[in-house]
């Protein structure tokens, strides 16, 4: 573990009322390196609790958040997880540490192919990838313990909510920019409660084909 990694750990993950306390998560955040997730005139500032441009106008999300999401996914048992918008790999990378299967939709080819190329270099061998529309979900592997969508749609896509187990949770932003909320849908045979978890700032989901 790195000087940096490991301040990152003290200073950002146990700030009061931030707390991020699952031990898979904790033990994920320290194991990964997200400076080999960013472009190399960014590495510098890859320990900054803030995102980061990757090209193709989309960012890695900040530390915090990432841990924050992949957390509230695992309140429960979860063996197979899909991934809206694989972006650089770094939020794929800790789901690939915390769960056994992770399943993951990118809709932009470029960033798709780095990132798999990036997460294949590390060794992560149980993550199956995918370039299509991540509105749609992927069904092949439905139903899933969880879904995890790093972009935004204006309302959450009913393919997502149809592709979750009973019980399974679906963490998402939803809303336009500067007015987003993250929040978790859980669910319950033909309902979905939700729960809102804080505000948040995403890239928009891009939707079509």
């Amino acid at each position: 573990m790195s000087e940096q990694t490991d301040r990152w750990i003290r200073d950002q993950l146990t700030l009061a009322g931030r707390d991020i306390s699952h031990p898979k998560v904790i033990a994920a955040m320290r194991r990964i390196p997200r400076d080999a997730f960013v472009p190399d005139d960014l590495k510098g500032s890859a320990w900054h609790d803030g995102p980061l441009p990757i090209g193709e106008g989309q960012t890695i999300s900040q530390p915090f958040i990432v841990a924050y999401m992949t957390e509230a996914i695992l309140n429960g048992p979860v063996t197979r997880v899909l991934e809206i918008g694989t972006g650089s790999g770094y939020q794929t990378a800790i789901l690939a540490e915390t769960v056994p299967e992770v399943w993951t939709v990118e809709r932009i080819p470029a960033l798709a192919h780095r990132a798999r190329a990036r997460l294949e270099s590390l060794g992560y061998n149980n993550i199956s990838y995918r370039i299509d529309d991540g509105s749609l979900g992927w069904s092949r592997g439905a139903p899933y313990g969880a879904i995890l969508a790093t972009c935004a749609p204006g309302r959450v896509p009913a393919a997502l909510l149809e592709q979750l187990e009973e019980g399974g949770r679906l963490v998402i932003p939803v809303g336009r920019s500067g007015k987003q909320h993250l929040y978790r849908y859980t669910r319950q045979g033909k309902d979905f409660p939700r729960e809102n978890l804080l505000g948040v700032r995403f890239v928009p989901m891009l939707q079509g084909r």
